[in-house]
């Protein structure tokens, strides 16, 4: 058989098809290598609606950013959450939520997440402050000369054990770091062969991972995470909601939990890794953020030096515009999560300028916002950090235009609609409070140049990771 021919029968008002000559595969390792480009060069060929045949799926990119709130806000017809619980229960080993054994889990797991927003955030917000504080006079109150370090390494190591305290408790043992530090390496692990599983490979083809999956989520078995002091809790509650399903067995009770971390953190350490890279690529950055928050530090009569504790309030956090709009800034730049939604019907999507699209039940919709995020229109030298692009006239900027009208969405990389990560807020934050303090209480710098970039085998799955990591230096400021 010629595959080169293959082509999949196209019915009125299906976009044109983009098919690749290799069955079943389709366009999947030209996608995977360079998805960017690709989108791109389809778009300049077929216009901003167009059809990918990849890995035996059909799926339908909406290039035009004004389209996208047709999608987002057609939550009936275009459904996410299947799609992510089956990726999830393959990637941390639990059973599917969708399979009518857990009546309501799905949606009792869902309500939670009001603790990650409103009152609630201010209290775990204030955990995770202390706990970064904590772990930062732990590593670094010794650095009166110079200390040098690898960039990922060091915001991995208080990142992941910041998050971990403040959601899961203290490890009671005499040696909780080192404890919190090998869950944190088994973690890395397993995080490394994370595309793969969430490309559907059977992880039994991935070295060690299914044993270090299985390591990780013995931690979480309720016998050990009840010795662990001081919870957060959005924890307990899902514990507590957990222990009303009998089918739910001890194992699948404690990968949810091993899921719920990889959530908090998985996006979380690269983010904070690339704000505090380019802060320090960045000399004018990095002046106007620590300028801001000295001023906050004086206005508010605190002192920086390490023996002294530093209180935020939320609205202070949201105050700090210039270290708000750096962090943007980076978040623009390396996040490339592709929005997906399946068409639980045959339907036609209407769309702007009386353009409809025609979707068959089980296609796939996806939005990739990181054409957005690099759209010269949008974002002049969209390729240069700007750390100050978020701001004007001295406050927040929320209005970006694109062929000279106002868009509803210009950065996205948390997702959008009914797929919106629900502890952005948290995140945020957390991220914040580790640029506030470390920029408070040490002098910093790169301690190499060497450039730093993207690594692409995250491509449409988050934040991308560095494709090597650099040395810093810190000392304690004077």
């Amino acid at each position: 058989v010629c595959f080169f021919f293959f082509i999949f029968n196209r019915k009125t008002g299906e976009p044109p098809l983009v098919n690749g000559w290799i069955p079943y595969l389709g366009k999947a390792l030209i996608f995977r290598k360079d998805a960017f480009k690709f989108l791109l060069d389809q778009q300049k060929k077929l216009g901003d609606i167009f059809t990918v045949h990849i890995a035996g799926r059909y799926i339908t990119f909406i290039m035009d950013p004004f389209q996208y709130v047709y999608v987002i806000r057609n939550s009936k017809q275009l459904e996410f959450h299947e799609f992510a619980d089956k990726m999830a229960s393959k990637t941390f080993d639990y059973p599917a939520l969708s399979k009518g054994k857990f009546p309501d889990l799905k949606e009792n797991l869902h309500r939670i997440y009001q603790y990650l927003q409103g009152k609630p955030l201010d209290v775990i917000s204030d955990h995770m402050m202390k706990n970064l504080q904590d772990i930062f006079e732990w590593k670094c109150s010794h650095a009166t000369d110079w200390e040098t370090e690898k960039m990922y390494k060091f915001c991995c190591s208080v990142m992941f054990e910041a998050s971990f305290v403040t959601l899961y408790g203290r490890v009671p043992a005499a040696d909780g770091h080192k404890v919190i530090s090998e869950i944190r390496d088994k973690f890395i692990k397993f995080d490394a062969s994370f595309p793969y599983l969430a490309a559907n490979i059977p992880i039994e083809l991935l070295g060690a991972t299914k044993k270090v999956r299985k390591e990780l989520i013995h931690h979480f078995l309720l016998q050990n995470m009840t010795k662990w002091l001081g919870g957060s809790k959005v924890v307990q509650a899902r514990q507590d909601i957990f222990e009303k399903y009998e089918l739910l067995g001890d194992y699948d009770k404690a990968a949810h939990h091993f899921a719920f971390l990889w959530a908090s953190v998985g996006n979380t350490i690269p983010a904070t890794f690339w704000a505090m890279y380019y802060l320090l690529r960045h000399p004018e950055a990095l002046a106007a953020v620590r300028d801001e928050i000295d001023h906050l530090l004086q206005s508010t009569g605190q002192k920086r030096g390490p023996t002294y504790n530093i209180h935020l309030t939320r609205e202070q956090l949201d105050n700090l515009v210039y270290l708000e709009s750096a962090l943007n800034e980076s978040l623009r730049m390396c996040s490339s999560s592709m929005n997906i939604r399946i068409s639980q019907e045959d339907f036609v999507l209407k769309l702007e300028g009386n353009q409809e699209v025609s979707l068959r039940k089980g296609d796939w919709i996806a939005l990739y916002p990181q054409i957005l995020h690099m759209d010269p229109e949008v974002y002049e030298d969209p390729k240069e950090y700007k750390f100050d692009r978020y701001i004007e006239n001295g406050k927040k900027k929320t209005t970006f235009y694109k062929a000279g009208r106002k868009l509803k969405y210009f950065l996205m990389p948390f997702g959008s609609g009914i797929s919106m990560c629900p502890g952005r807020f948290l995140a945020m934050n957390e991220m914040k409070m580790f640029l506030f303090l470390l920029l408070a209480r040490f002098d910093v710098e790169l301690a190499e140049n060497k450039a730093v970039r993207l690594d692409n085998s995250r491509m449409g799955l988050g934040i991308l990771l560095p494709d090597v990591d650099i040395a810093f230096r810190y000392k304690l400021r004077s």
